[in-house]
């Protein structure tokens, strides 16, 4: 498909296109990020993978202390979306930075359902990708416990990072599935539509609507929560006096937080992710813009 004349520029003597890509050339690239993700090496794609986990990190960092702050002042509805949008800065640095992020990489189902990728690869690459993001969140979070972040906005920041993990230990297994199969649906669009664009602005402004959605719905995503549950576990175990003279909570008041309930709520969680990116984006995509090749 040629585009009209006014939409191409000459760089080196060669016709660049300008404008964004149509979503069939959106499949094609994703295809071809899929195979290219699928041979990096092992100590590159684990490294990339850590980082993925920090800069998810971050974002989650961001939006504690943005509900912090709107805690008691904002309607639920603008606060949600307030945090939501601050959370996004995870997946611009993930996308623009430059990381491998496991629930991204569930569009390399693309790649697999084309044949360029074997399944093999596909499994490795979510494997080294789930223990390296796992890697950088925990590191994260034991970062920020460290800082005494948790302390800040008298003991506000703590008190709502603390409620937030709370009330993710204390979901059912099919809740937590269901969450985490509309989380990576809208995360991995954010990805999908991020490909079109041609500008790192471009790439922003694809990336922040579906990822302020999918935190405004209260949607699980389970690097977010490598984050999220073990930052209050550390607080919880490792709270000074101080932070609970001041924040007026008291350990016993978060019983759904613990190690076990951390593990418990990953594994439905990554399993929705899963499914919902690279089942219901992925596969999809792929089936109405790449099958007819593979019929041909």
């Amino acid at each position: 498909m040629s585009p009209p004349d006014d939409q191409e520029t000459e760089i080196h003597g060669h016709p660049e296109r300008i404008d964004s890509l149509l979503p069939d050339e959106m499949a094609l690239r994703a295809e071809a990020i899929g195979e290219k993700k699928a041979q990096l090496d092992l100590l590159r794609l684990f490294a990339l993978a850590v980082l993925a986990g920090a800069f998810i990190s971050f974002g989650a960092m961001f939006a504690t202390v943005a509900a912090a702050g709107a805690e008691g002042v904002l309607p639920y509805g603008v606060t949600r979306v307030l945090v939501g949008v601050v959370f996004s800065l995870g997946l611009v640095l993930v996308i623009v930075g430059g990381a491998e992020l496991f629930t991204g990489n569930a569009l390399i189902v693309m790649g697999w359902a084309a044949r360029r990728v074997s399944t093999v690869s596909v499994l490795r690459n979510w494997g080294i990708v789930y223990v390296g993001n796992m890697v950088g969140a925990i590191s994260t979070a034991g970062l920020i416990f460290l800082s005494g972040q948790h302390e800040f906005g008298d003991g506000s920041v703590g008190r709502v990072a603390l409620a937030t993990a709370d009330a993710k230990g204390g979901l059912g297994f099919g809740q937590a599935l269901a969450l985490g199969v509309l989380c990576n649906v809208l995360v991995c669009l954010a990805v999908w539509l991020s490909l079109s664009a041609r500008t790192t602005f471009g790439k922003i402004m694809a990336i922040v609507p579906p990822t302020a959605a999918f935190v405004a719905g209260g949607f699980e995503h389970s690097i977010a929560n490598m984050y999220f549950m073990p930052l209050a576990l550390f607080i919880k175990a490792g709270g000074s006096e101080g932070f609970w003279q001041l924040s007026g909570v008291m350990p016993a008041d978060y019983p759904m937080l613990g190690w076990g309930r951390f593990v418990l709520n990953l594994v439905p969680v990554t399993i929705g992710n899963i499914i919902g990116g690279g089942g219901l984006v992925g596969a999809v995509y792929w089936f109405v813009y790449l099958r007819a090749r593979k019929l041909r």
